[in-house]
């Protein structure tokens, strides 16, 4: 038998062999723990190189940990930086919920660069899991082909919300509302509520807001998702459903679907048909994309562009020319009336030839005094705050306003001319007297043309400065040679 020291020391052994496994146990875990710690904390850092690194490896299995960790936003940013044939990997990669929710972020040609590049099946499952208003608007920008084989290979649901959508006209509520919502009844319990959430509320747009329904499908009423939380499970949706509803109609046009938002400060808003039945829902990130299109079509038009749906970087050269070119082709041919004006007066001018010096004065003056009145009025009307029934108040204002500015300008003008240009006191009152009118026709121009657009039915952003610098320098030319005519006697 063996002693009592030899058995001390093989216990002692086996606690040492213990210990050491159970150190050795934990610094693995330390190791796993820190090299998790350390992909989780890299994530602001990840990027595309670390993205081509783990694909070059093969590491699919980590990739996916990480990158379904990252916002789809920023996936989407990434994906944008690389090939066509990285990001199909990467498509095949991700869980369908993520590849759809990223897919959505990315721009329309990218979109069918990839959509083209999977096969039918994997196509038809991203689009099943897309937003019906996105996937709508991805089918609008496909060539018929290709939507055809889309179309075939996704669910019934999706097709008949995408069908359902497009038959609505362009930039009106049913075209850019989606079908994904929570409709409940109003016999419902809170309890019975909560379980239809947690249903249908994992496919929808939002659950924030809940649309109650009669048997006819019309919106009674609408419940916040906070209440049905803090009310008793036992209480029935029709006593604590908010039953004002202020909803949106499908034709109403997409830029006051945005005053709409503006105006009440919702999240979500319905909407409705003719028979107020509920057939979707707007959300504020619908408002965002719409702001942001409605604001650069304004800029453009006002810039004197043909809108155009293409990023800067996407558009070919061509296509910039054919943005550009009509109405720099209007612009150009409308300026002939002022050269026009001009001959017309030659003989005027050959006798006071030092008046020639001071129309490119004049002109840009005037044009710049009527691209400010327009610009103000302009984004007024956008904002809703000015209306057509306001023009007497606008027109009166802006007499006052440019009163003020002409006069400014004149007197200012009056002196520089006195102390530093070799003219007679009659040519400086002819070039001053000039000035202050053509302020004032500017500004009155440029507030009221606006206006009159709208209310015939027109983008109040055509009538912005280049149409109106071009009126206006041609009224300002005969203004100033009235004036001559009048003071000097030409």
């Amino acid at each position: 038998m063996p002693d009592k020291r030899t058995f001390a020391r093989k216990r002692f052994c086996c606690a040492e062999r213990r210990r050491a496994m159970d150190e050795k146990k934990k610094a693995e875990m330390t190791i796993e723990q820190t090299k998790d710690s350390q992909t989780y904390d890299d994530y602001a850092n990840f990027g595309v190189d670390e993205i081509r690194e783990l694909l070059g490896k093969g590491q699919y299995t980590r990739l996916r940990q990480i990158i379904t960790e990252l916002n789809d936003a920023d996936i989407a940013d990434y994906l944008e930086e690389m090939e066509e044939e990285e990001v199909v990997k990467i498509f095949r990669i991700l869980p369908k919920d993520t590849a759809a929710d990223v897919f959505s972020y990315l721009e329309i040609d990218q979109q069918q660069s990839i959509i083209t590049s999977l096969s039918d099946k994997d196509a038809g499952r991203i689009i099943d899991n897309m937003m019906s208003d996105d996937a709508k608007e991805l089918m609008e920008e496909m060539p018929a082909n290709v939507v055809k084989r889309l179309i075939a290979n996704t669910s019934a649901d999706t097709r008949k919300a995408i069908n359902h959508l497009m038959r609505y006209p362009e930039d009106s509520a049913g075209s850019v509302m989606t079908v994904e919502y929570v409709d409940l009844k109003e016999n419902q319990t809170v309890a019975q509520a909560i379980e239809r959430i947690r249903k249908v509320g994992v496919d929808s747009e939002t659950i924030n807001i809940c649309y109650v329904l009669d048997n006819k499908r019309t919106l009674v009423g609408t419940v916040a998702l906070r209440y049905l939380l803090l009310s008793d499970p036992k209480y029935v949706i029709g006593d604590i459903m908010h039953r004002n509803v202020i909803s949106i109609h499908t034709l109403m046009d997409q830029e006051e679907v945005a005053r709409q938002f503006k105006k009440y400060e919702f999240t979500a808003m319905p909407v409705v048909d003719n028979e107020d039945r509920l057939v979707g829902i707007i959300t504020v990130d619908d408002v965002v994309d719409i702001l942001e299109e409605e604001t650069t079509e304004d800029i453009e038009k006002m810039a004197a562009v043909v809108p155009s749906d293409k990023p800067y970087l996407k558009m070919t050269v061509f296509d910039a020319f054919k943005k550009r070119i009509p109405w720099l082709l209007l612009l150009m041919i409308s300026a002939t009336f002022t050269g026009s004006i001009i001959t017309s007066f030659e003989k005027e001018l050959s006798r006071y030839v030092v008046l020639t010096a001071f129309i490119p004065m004049l002109m840009d003056t005037g044009g710049n005094a009527g691209g400010q009145a327009s610009a103000i009025i302009i984004r007024g009307i956008s904002l809703d705050e000015i209306a057509f029934s306001d023009w007497a108040r606008v027109i009166w204002k802006e007499i006052r306003t440019a009163l003020l500015c002409g006069a400014t300008l004149s007197v200012c003008n009056f002196a520089r001319l006195m102390l530093f240009e070799d003219v007679g006191v009659r040519v400086a009152l002819v070039v001053c007297m000039t000035l202050l009118m053509a302020v004032i026709v500017a500004k009155m121009v440029g507030s009221t043309l606006p206006m009159i657009a709208k209310k015939i039915g027109l983008d109040p952003a055509v009538m912005a400065s280049p149409f109106i610098t071009t009126i206006v320098d041609a009224i300002s030319l005969l203004i100033y040679f009235r004036v001559a005519e009048l003071v000097l006697g030409i």
